[in-house]
């Protein structure tokens, strides 16, 4: 993360007005100064998220089109799998029926 401009002499100088001993209000200090540089997001840290994010989400379009075509085509071929199986099983059914009707024809 981006280093941030924390004004630790200012801040000390702060507390020991405030009546905090002079080693404790540099203590604080840098504590602070430590929290917030590890905490806090900088502005160029907010731009390189968003252009990170920018560039995944492209990534993940494309690829969500790529699997999508790639469903689309999987289930065309099944559908035609499908159609042709039933085309065969009528046809069967058809020769069957015909079958017995002939034979019902001949006995009656």
């Amino acid at each position: 993360m981006t280093m941030l401009a924390l004004n630790t002499l200012a801040y000390a100088k702060k507390l020991i007005a405030a009546g905090v001993p002079e080693r404790q209000a540099e203590a604080q200090a840098e504590a602070l100064a430590e929290i917030v540089e590890d905490t806090i997001a900088t502005k160029r840290d907010i731009k390189e998220l968003e252009a990170s994010t920018k560039r995944d989400m492209k990534e993940l379009e494309a690829s969500t089109k790529r699997d999508m075509k790639e469903l689309e085509t999987r289930l065309l071929h099944e559908m035609k799998d499908l159609e042709y199986r039933m085309i065969i099983k009528l046809g069967a059914l058809t020769v069957v029926a015909v079958g017995a009707m002939a034979t019902l024809q001949k006995i009656l």
